[in-house]
């Protein structure tokens, strides 16, 4: 929370494979996991968090060699749960990770019990076995299934940033993170 200057709100974050996140639409509307460890906060409270007031995005992460980089957007939102809660992003500086989240942009959230994803093969977060704003399917897969690094026996299923490390490595660290814009 006191990353570049503090006042982040952590509203999603792996570490070490303590929580499951292959988790029901509304796990994932409440919230669940522990603030001090692996955690997802909730669309209703993130929602709320970015309604009325702009705020800017910081996804911080590390791989399993100790390194680390940092995808920051200038403008983050949801919209409410009647509209999927969908994401929009926008305004994207490069820590070292590069940009895997502006694909999902416009996006709704997609569950493995509420599909709302472009893919018109089936559910992603079904076949990537996890929940985020899929498009078809992702660049970004922060809850998908915690592994130990690069992988390419079961593809994209990992706990992914595709620009920084391609589509078979997961992350050992990833957090994502807002505060207001002043």
């Amino acid at each position: 929370m006191d990353s570049d200057g503090g006042r982040w709100t952590v509203f999603q974050r792996r570490m070490d494979a303590s929580v499951n996140f292959y988790r029901p639409w509304d796990h994932y509307k409440k919230g669940f996991g522990i603030a001090a460890g692996e955690y997802w906060l909730g669309l209703e409270s993130l929602f709320h968090l970015t309604h009325r007031k702009k705020v800017e995005l910081l996804v911080d992460m590390e791989d399993f060699s100790g390194n680390k980089a940092s995808a920051r957007y200038s403008s983050f939102s949801i919209d409410p749960e009647s509209d999927g809660y969908r994401l929009h992003v926008s305004g994207f500086t490069d820590g070292g990770a590069g940009d895997s989240l502006s694909y999902h942009s416009g996006q709704k959230f997609t569950t493995f019990d509420k599909d709302q994803d472009n893919w018109a093969d089936g559910n992603c977060a079904r076949d990537r076995l996890g929940a985020f704003w899929y498009n078809d399917c992702h660049d970004a897969n922060p809850n998908g299934v915690y592994r130990w690094g690069a992988d390419n026996i079961l593809i994209q299923l990992g706990v992914e940033w595709e620009s920084w490390k391609g589509a078979n490595y997961s992350l050992k660290t990833i957090s994502m993170k807002i505060r207001p814009v002043q």
